[in-house]
């Protein structure tokens, strides 16, 4: 877990961690191989700070620049645009959660089980770290939605299901659009209600367990979809989760 008493320098500590490892380029230093990487870990860091703040698309990257204290032509020596720092901020982000999502169903064996813990855990982050979830919805909508990360692993899960013959769907393609569809709109329905209420301090334990409810819903929703009847996926759903997501400050 990274260091509370310093937000700021726990999120950059996240960030280098998330970053994978690359080759220097050629002719690069060590030295300067690690200023660039800082570099970049800076930016990325200020981008996210910067999205909390004022939104996706109310940030500029001059913005994200001075928040890093890094000059404005050295951001295109790492990223060629402001949505090219987005999408490498998803990246990272969506990947790290989904190793966590594999950890935490390693030790169940039932394929609806799995896709449910996946489900809620989703569900629940993405309604507790607000910005998460706008970053979720952004990345659910992309083209690459299904090549890598969260949608990697649902395609992977579901085909699992069906060749255990646990899943019974007509196209495997579509039952999958449909279950992301599905997850999204669970989360844009959330972050709209929370965002207009005026008492969600005082309503804290209440918002709690409406977030519970709707990951558990949503879950029995998707397993329905994939065949299982309702009074089953419903008990599904509702079955203690394993070992809670610590709740990190990744940025």
């Amino acid at each position: 877990m990274p260091d509370g008493s310093n937000p700021r320098a726990s999120r950059r500590q996240a960030v280098t961690a998330l970053i994978p490892a690359r080759e220097p380029p050629a002719g690069d230093s060590p030295r300067l191989a690690r200023r660039k990487s800082e570099t970049r870990v800076r930016l990325l860091d200020a981008a996210f700070a910067q999205i909390a703040k004022k939104g996706m698309d109310g940030v500029t990257i001059s913005e994200i620049t001075d928040a890093a204290d890094v000059g404005f032509g050295s951001f295109y020596n790492h990223f060629d645009s402001k949505e090219g720092i987005f999408t490498a901020l998803v990246e990272w982000l969506f990947e790290e959660f989904a190793n966590t999502l594999d950890r935490l169903a390693s030790g169940l064996s039932d394929p609806a089980e799995v896709i449910a813990v996946s489900i809620r855990h989703t569900l629940l982050r993405a309604c507790r770290e607000p910005v998460w979830g706008q970053l979720l919805i952004r990345e659910g909508l992309s083209m690459r939605a299904l090549s890598r990360g969260l949608g990697q692993r649902l395609l992977r899960d579901t085909a699992r299901g069906i060749s255990e013959q646990r899943f019974v769907v007509a196209d495997e393609l579509t039952c999958v659009i449909s279950v992301i569809g599905t997850v999204l709109a669970g989360v844009a329905v959330e972050l709209n209600s929370s965002a207009s209420s005026k008492r969600m301090v005082r309503m804290r334990k209440t918002l709690r367990s409406k977030e519970e409810k709707l990951a558990e819903g949503t879950a029995a929703i998707v397993l329905q979809a994939f065949g299982l009847k309702r009074a089953e996926a419903e008990k599904i759903a509702r079955r203690p989760l394993p070992t809670p997501l610590q709740s990190q400050q990744y940025f």
